[in-house]
């Protein structure tokens, strides 16, 4: 007997995309475990991957979600049990691979990360592809020499990375905190995070001179398009610049002047293929001395109830974090 669970599914309809919630067959082939999933998340992703041409999906139909928690109920991977509590995150989850806004996925076994212990299945979402991004970020920019005394800065401040990258830094005890946000009511949400000033994207522009005021240290960047390239000259001296998101566009207007005067650095993110070993040590992290997820701003939400929150993600509505809880 052929199994069938719910699923949102994408679907290519007439030169636009469709999405809707429907029953599907399990299909044996997709990977070497089965999941039962619990708890899924929204990343802005997977709104793009619901959009006709976000660039996100290139062959329908298939399940989005980029990310999910659950319990393994079949496997033919020996690193795994029947009972265990899992993640997964990134890899071609969601993109190529059916994903996570399901109540049952099956996955390779090498995407596979155990849920680390004092980490619930619901905590590990409220995190998600946003936390761990967040995470990646902040190793970079330790990694770079970040101290609790520099002058750091988060753009996007209000979405799910910028809101777990601005708890991670605060309790880090990194006092000079900018949050750069786009909406005059999402001040005082990101004060609460842990900002201690904050900035209206709209009022950073790109300086007339390749060289600005040396403002920040370190820039912790997730929009990236014109505000990451108004933020490049004011990098300070031997600082660092991460970039993981292109909210505000892929293109990047700068000069070579403040890397070669400054002898700044710019850090590409990538939480897509990172590797099995850095994945492990980040959700640790998250689980011990970086743990955060009891003060994140997060929204739960039922499987059904999907649609509705991708389009506030796409309008520009949302904050913080959505979890999608989808099974027990």
């Amino acid at each position: 007997m052929i199994m069938t669970y719910q699923a949102w599914v994408v679907e290519a309809a007439d030169n636009s995309v469709e999405r809707t919630l429907q029953a599907v067959e399990d299909r044996a082939k997709d990977g070497d475990v089965r999941i039962k999933i619990a708890y899924s998340s929204l990343n802005y992703k997977d709104m793009l991957a619901m959009q006709p041409n976000g660039g996100v999906i290139r062959q329908y139909p298939l399940i989005p979600g980029i990310d999910l928690s659950g319990t393994v109920v079949e496997s033919s991977d020996p690193r795994f049990a029947v009972g265990q509590a899992v993640l997964v995150t990134g890899y071609q989850l969601g993109t190529q691979h059916n994903g996570g806004l399901a109540e049952y996925a099956r996955v390779p076994g090498d995407w596979i990360v155990p849920l680390p212990a004092g980490l619930s299945l619901r905590e590990a979402m409220v995190y998600g592809t946003a936390g761990f991004t967040a995470a990646l970020s902040l190793t970079a920019l330790l990694q770079a020499g970040l101290q609790v005394t520099s002058r750091v800065l988060v753009t996007g401040a209000s979405g799910g990375v910028g809101t777990v990258a601005l708890r991670l830094l605060a309790q880090l005890g990194v006092q000079d905190l900018t949050a750069v946000v786009r909406k005059p009511e999402q001040v005082a949400f990101v004060q609460d995070l842990g900002a201690k000033h904050v900035l209206m994207a709209d009022d950073l522009t790109l300086p007339d001179k390749p060289l600005a005021k040396q403002r920040f240290d370190f820039v912790l960047d997730t929009v990236g398009g014109p505000l990451a390239a108004a933020l490049i000259p004011q990098v300070a001296l031997h600082g660092a610049m991460t970039l993981c998101g292109n909210a505000g566009g892929v293109t990047l207007n700068t000069t070579v002047l403040p890397f070669i005067l400054r002898g700044i650095s710019v850090i590409g993110i990538d939480s897509v293929t990172a590797t099995a070993d850095q994945r492990r040590m980040i959700w640790q992290h998250l689980a011990t001395d970086w743990r955060v997820v009891d003060t994140l701003v997060t929204n739960e939400i039922a499987l059904p109830n999907v649609g509705e929150q991708v389009a506030a993600l796409k309008a520009g509505h949302h904050v913080g974090r959505t979890v999608v809880k989808i099974g027990g």
